[in-house]
């Protein structure tokens, strides 16, 4: 499968962004979705997670209460809401996809090319 993502950009704090990620090729109802981001001079790191039927969400402490995963199956996107941003948050953000159980790095298939979210103070 394969992930095109977008709508990074450069906000002030406490303000919102809405990333989206298309998905083409294989049957893209079969993975479970994800948002990982990566900080300069970081790793890489799970953000948010949704099943296949978009009933489960999963998300990292850092985020919870302020980012919602969602997907439409019928458009091949998932999207990562995000609101109340910090300047903590400013980073390269990718979608992935897995059929795995886990949201190990090491578990993800496909992963999309990344867009950069920067935060402002």
């Amino acid at each position: 499968v394969q992930l095109q993502a977008s709508g990074g950009g450069l906000v002030q704090a406490g303000g919102s962004l809405r990333l989206s990620c298309a998905a083409s090729g294989r049957t893209f109802s079969n993975y479970r979705m994800a948002w990982f981001r990566q900080a300069p001079g970081k790793e890489r790191e799970f953000v948010a997670g949704i099943s296949w039927s978009g009933g489960s969400t999963y998300y990292a402490d850092s985020v919870k209460g302020r980012f919602t995963i969602s997907r439409d199956n019928a458009k091949k996107t998932v999207y990562l809401q995000m609101n109340s941003l910090k300047p903590e948050d400013t980073a390269v953000y990718y979608c992935a996809a897995t059929t795995s159980s886990s949201w190990l790095r090491s578990n993800i298939g496909y992963w999309g090319q990344g867009t950069l979210v920067t935060v402002s103070s």
